[in-house]
């Protein structure tokens, strides 16, 4: 297909998929309907160790099933093969005692300059090209004045993957089939749109390539456990993303990503199609983060309610898990009292 009948697809399906969300969030009455698929709950608490044992109100909600809990690269290997899983052990160890699940969420990635998430090894060993690379965030089409706003490992380079699947392969061998399952930080990076901030060896091919071989590592690494790709766009567009969840079903790979958004038209034409075309065939799932709660529709000034999101997730997009963020006052007043009246999701 040509870029122009990719172009007019996409629009297509964002169209269609606008009307779906606009209809599909209430009822004729004005209410949002009971979601007719059942969904997996889980909290996020990213890597607020102390918000989890502190959080009485998640352990004593049923409906949730379990944490996501974020662990960094760093953290999990301080030294080259010195891998350190005494907070996974811990987390797991809690969240059994009281009943719930553990969602491992990797990172490799920032969104602040200050922050690198790769183990210092691969920053100061040559042999890495550096281990990590700067995203920045453009907001011309030229590249003219990029800022600074983020890390991202090296996940294309290969002496980096190599580093990246051995951990994979340790994680698994100790928590596969222990833990519900384990996602990738998101697809999406932040190398401009023209290639004036590609880092060294990147390019769109050998970026799709190396999504695509990272996330079989790690399903190969957690064949009992749930593997999930966090997809959410790619640098060169749709077709790129499209080549990620095919692989993805091809090999059985979860697929999701961050942000539940019913009202944005962007996140409609590209993941959300895809998610939904993979309902059936691959585990899916989306996390609702900061910011998300209150994302307000332009057309009628408001915002979703939590039953509307679920409502969209559950059966616009067919979404098995969704991840909650804990972003106040959202998390206290709405989604608690919610789950609790609701304790079929």
């Amino acid at each position: 297909m040509n870029l122009r009948g990719i172009t007019l697809m996409a629009i297509a399906i964002a169209i269609s998929l606008a009307h779906a969300t606009q209809v599909g969030l209430t009822t004729s009455a004005g209410e949002p309907s009971s979601p007719t698929k059942r969904v997996h709950h889980y909290v996020f608490f990213g890597q607020d160790r102390k918000q989890l044992k502190e959080a009485k109100s998640f352990l004593e909600t049923p409906a949730f099933e379990g944490a996501q809990v974020g662990y960094s690269w760093r953290q999990l290997e301080q030294g080259k093969d010195n891998y350190d899983f005494g907070l996974i052990r811990e987390d797991l160890t809690f969240l059994n005692a009281h009943g719930k699940k553990l969602w491992i969420q990797f990172s490799d990635v920032t969104f602040s300059p200050d922050r690198i998430n790769v183990p210092k090894y691969l920053l100061d060993d040559p042999k890495y090209n550096g281990g990590a690379d700067k995203q920045f965030k453009s907001n011309d089409n030229n590249d003219e004045h990029p800022r600074h706003e983020g890390w991202m490992g090296r996940r294309w380079d290969p002496a980096v993957q190599e580093r990246l699947h051995k951990l994979f392969t340790a994680l698994g061998k100790e928590f596969d089939g222990r833990i519900v399952g384990i996602n990738l930080a998101e697809s999406s990076v932040g190398v401009g749109r023209t290639g004036k901030l590609w880092p060294k060896g990147f390019t769109y091919e050998i970026y799709r390539d190396a999504v695509i071989s990272n996330m079989k590592a790690l399903k190969h690494a957690f064949p009992k456990s749930i593997a999930m790709v966090y997809a959410n766009f790619m640098p060169g567009g749709r077709s790129y993303l499209e080549a990620v969840y095919n692989a993805a079903r091809e090999s059985n790979v979860a697929v999701g990503g961050p942000d539940l958004l019913p009202f944005r038209p962007f996140q409609r034409a590209n993941s959300y199609p895809l998610i939904r075309e993979s309902a059936g065939k691959v585990p899916t799932g989306l996390a609702v983060q900061d910011g998300n709660y209150s994302d307000v529709n332009r057309e009628t000034g408001k915002r979703a309610t939590i039953a509307e999101l679920l409502k969209f997730g559950a059966d616009e997009l067919k979404l098995d898990y969704i991840f909650w963020c804990t972003q106040e006052p959202h998390y206290s007043n709405e989604l608690i009292p919610f789950m609790r009246a609701n304790k079929r999701g």
